[in-house]
């Protein structure tokens, strides 16, 4: 998100104060908390750092610095401006655009002429990614449950068909459908299963040799149909090559035994599952004697000649026999710690069963986090009408450029670089509303528009890959370190050294945002300590919320319809979009309603009568505690609702309300997320009261080089703050039950938001310095946040986008390139679009609200009926 013009502050009001205490209003979650005037630019192409200055640069190295220091600081200064010449953001995107447009024909042409049948994949090839956890080969495995595969498989029978190793296999599908289920049986005999409350059956039928017998059986469900499994998974050749010696003549006649099964199997296969299952190795070092003939060169002979039979006898397309290898590859890997060299540990033949369950389910139930051997999507009626919506605009466009428009571009002079931060500059005093001109907001919807599409290709289409998310410590803290590391080498001066002053707040933002970023794409939720240490990260986005809105409004007053509106469109314009494109409901990008919530609460905690402001607080004393009061009452409605989830949901399953919160037809969801970070605000909004009070006392010394306080004060702030922020970390680390530990959360987590907002502000010199590095990402934050659900991250965050395969590295850097360049254009977008649907006349603004509210009540009707 863009650095915004100076703040304009009433006259009433000390510029200091005002400045400093909005200085806390950041874009995360309220993109519009710095009021504009007619002067202000909020376009995308504000500065994003002050211009570079020769003279003063030289300056500050003549005051600071001597000989060899002053040359390293000017070459370093001169270098970065020499790079940003030419590498500025734009070029940036369109390096960015040129790589998703490279990727989509060549991920489309790997499809068509490669295969893009993703149940092959699953079945075919993968990687282990941990112990026991199987990565197939671009898509994912849906880790399935007891209750979902009893939901799959209902008034299903499944057979399992073969020898010992086959055996395994389905004790292991078995466990995943009742977890209690024993390993009992007699060797060489037919196994049962029956689930009667789900009607569903899986038998094992010993058969350890392709032969007569088998063919038979084969023959019988042919004529008999209602005998007939919905699943058959079968193997066998072990046996063969150990009663044959390994001979090759056996290998023969095992060809022509599979030869002479295959046209029963593909008549079975037009209506029913068929799978092969190819033979695992072997470690030859731990086979008994009686099993020495068993050799991994058998085993390939015995695969290829079951490959060779099944695949040359195929008549019909529909009577398709699939094999599966999956669970041989991982045997490769696994083998050598099998207890008798023959049968698999446990752990690889649960990953083939696994594989077998998503090949069998996954287009049944269709799970979010399994997108192996899944069809896509269909269209709902409002993707349809979106994707209209922008064509419209796109096709309006191109109607105004051909109608004499493209003269007005051509005779405005290209806006200078500023080589200092790679943005263009912006002339002093022109709105973001004037720049653009009668086709600039269809411009913005069609650059809108082509980002939703490459939405849309990479978390709602066939052409990029998916894969698991998997946490290692080292997954989440090596790329954690990296990014510190970054950001402490880009630190730079502050402007002012005020009190949570604004380069500081990008920085905190920034900073949180990124850490987010590496845990959601790790995995880390899974290491509890993390998740803990995240969660204090999301309260403090909400505390900063509460701060940065109770001092606009303490110190201005304005409660009008204007600045409202802004703060909604910027915070909720893009998740309004997604919303349309991704056929996803609005609480699923949780974040968006949470602080829109908060902001409407607080809103109407301030702007309630009585209205008090300080100006009024200073004149009579009585005003301040009128106002907390104020805060004293919202603490109750807190705690009403808190403590009163039949209320809570009472409220929030009413119509129309029910549909912006609800995940699935439940509540529970925004019930969990409100509950959790329910004080954040509240500690924000009294927090700030209480620097303002403190700042307007001259009880703060906010000078640069000087401690917030006195020095012995400021020490001991210092050690407690320490201290507090140690001790809560240690409890976070110390955590075993997230379900313990989040009803802890809410009362402690202050401790720790407090407890680094003063290490961070009482040393002046902490206070002088910020990271430009951190502070870049902090004004893009919000989009950061939204865009990682589809477009950096698959399947709504459940997987990782995969944009190279096969180099996880680099494509981690391709599709982080992208996504960040993405985030910006966005955040361009929204602060464009925002001048121009957000008129600042009341008249035109109401008229366009009525408009909202329609659109809106139209939207929720038609997801209402579909």
């Amino acid at each position: 998100m863009e650095e915004k013009e100076p703040l304009f502050i009433p006259e009433e009001a000390d510029p200091g104060e005002a400045a400093d205490a909005l200085g806390a209003a950041y874009e995360m979650t309220d993109p519009a908390m710095h009021p504009t005037t007619e002067t202000d630019s909020n376009s995308a192409y504000a500065p994003m750092c002050s211009p570079f200055d020769y003279s003063a640069t030289v300056g500050r190295l003549s005051a600071c610095c001597h000989g060899g220091a002053k040359m390293a600081v000017l070459a370093y200064s001169l270098g970065k401006r020499e790079i940003n010449q030419y590498f500025s953001i734009k070029n940036a995107k369109l390096l960015s655009f040129t790589a998703v447009v490279l990727l989509i024909a060549f991920h489309s042409a790997s499809r068509y002429y490669g295969g893009g049948d993703t149940c092959e994949w699953l079945l075919s090839s993968g990687r282990f990614l941990g112990e026991n956890v199987w990565q197939p080969y671009g898509c994912m495995m849906h880790k399935y449950k007891s209750t979902e595969a009893k939901s799959c498989l209902s008034h299903k029978r499944v057979a399992f068909i073969g020898d010992s190793r086959i055996r395994q296999l389905f004790y292991s599908y078995v466990k995943i459908i009742d977890p209690d289920n024993r390993e009992e049986g007699n060797k060489h005999e037919n196994i049962p299963f029956e689930d009667r409350a789900s009607s569903l059956n899986v038998d094992f039928l010993w058969y350890a040799e392709v032969n007569n017998s088998l063919k038979e059986h084969l023959q019988v469900w042919i004529e008999n149909m209602s005998a007939k499994p919905d699943v058959i998974i079968m193997g066998a050749a072990t046996w063969s090559i150990k009663l044959h010696g390994g001979s090759s003549e056996t290998v023969l006649h095992y060809k022509a035994n599979i030869t002479a099964i295959a046209p029963l199997l593909e008549t079975l296969a037009v209506d029913t599952e068929v799978y092969w299952v190819l033979q695992d190795p072997v470690s030859e070092e731990l086979l008994s004697d009686s099993r020495k003939m068993i050799t991994n060169e058998q085993i390939d002979m015995y695969n290829e000649a079951a490959v060779s039979a099944l695949n040359s006898s195929k008549r019909n397309a529909k009577a398709r026999i699939r094999f599966l290898e999956a669970s041989r590859q991982a045997a490769m890997e696994t083998i050598a710690t099998s207890d008798d060299g023959l049968h698999l540990p446990e752990g690889t033949r649960d990953v083939g069963a696994m594989v077998m369950m998503n090949a069998v389910c996954n287009k049944v139930l269709q799970p979010i986090d399994g997108s192996c051997c899944q069809a896509l999507p269909a269209t709902s009626g409002l993707q349809k009408l979106t994707a209209a919506a922008f064509l419209a605009c796109a096709a309006g466009f191109l109607a105004l450029h051909v109608l004499g428009y493209r003269h007005q571009r051509k005779s405005r002079p290209p806006a200078p670089l500023d080589v200092e931060c790679g943005e263009e500059k912006k002339k002093p005093g022109s709105a973001a509303a004037a720049a653009l001109n009668s086709r600039g907001p269809l411009l913005a919807v069609c650059k809108m528009g082509l980002i939703m599409a490459y939405f849309y290709l990479c978390d709602r289409a066939d052409v990029f890959m998916k894969e698991q998310k998997f946490y290692t410590h080292s997954t989440f803290f090596i790329p954690l370190i990296y990014m510190f590391v970054l950001g402490i080498f880009y630190n730079e001066s502050s402007k002012e050294t005020k009190f949570l002053n604004r380069e500081q707040t990008d920085e905190w933002k920034g900073w949180m945002q990124l850490v987010i970023l590496i845990y959601h794409i790790s995995g880390a939720s899974a290491f509890i300590p993390v998740y803990m240490h995240v969660r204090v990260l999301v309260a403090a986005y909400l505390f900063q919320t509460g701060y940065g809105h109770f001092s606009f409004f303490w110190l201005k007053g304005d409660f009008g319809l204007y600045r409202v509106c802004q703060v909604l469109f910027r915070l909720n314009f893009l998740v309004v979009v997604l919303c349309l494109v991704m056929d996803r409901p609005y609480q699923f990008y949780y974040f968006v309603p949470l602080v829109t919530f908060w902001f409407v609460v607080i809103y109407a905690t301030m702007a309630l009568w009585p209205q008090i402001q300080q100006k009024k607080a200073n004149a009579n004393g009585i005003w301040n505690l009128g106002i907390l009061m104020k805060l004293l009452g919202l603490l109750v409605f807190i705690c009403v609702f808190a403590y009163s989830q039949v209320l809570f949901e009472s409220v929030f399953s009413i119509w129309p309300i029910s549909k912006l919160f609800e995940l699935k037809g439940d509540i529970h969801e925004w019930w969990f997320r409100w509950k959790l970070d329910r004080f954040a605000v509240i500690h924000g909004m009294v927090f700030a009261f209480v620097y303002l009070a403190l700042q307007k006392c001259q009880l703060l010394s906010e000078a640069k080089g000087e401690p917030l306080f006195s020095t012995r004060v400021s020490n001991c702030l210092l050690f407690v703050s320490v201290v507090s922020f140690m001790t809560y970390s240690i409890w976070a680390s110390s955590c075993k039950n997230k379900t313990e530990c989040n009803e802890m959360h809410p009362y402690i987590s202050v401790v720790q938001i407090l407890a680094f907002v003063l290490i961070r502000n009482i040393p002046g010199y902490a206070r002088s310095l910020y990271s430009s590095f951190f502070a870049w990402f902090g004004r893009i934050s919000l989009e950061l946040f939204i865009c990682q659900y589809h477009i950096w991250l698959a399947a709504d965050t459940k997987g990782i986008l995969v944009l190279v395969p096969g180099n996880p590295s680099l494509n981690i850097i391709v599709s982080t390139f992208i996504f960040v360049c993405v985030a910006h254009e966005i955040s361009q977008i929204t602060n464009d679009l925002a001048q121009v649907a957000i008129p600042k006349e009341n008249g035109p603004l109401l008229k366009r609200m009525l408009a909202t509210a329609v659109f809106l009540a139209l939207v929720l009707l038609f997801s209402r009926n579909h």
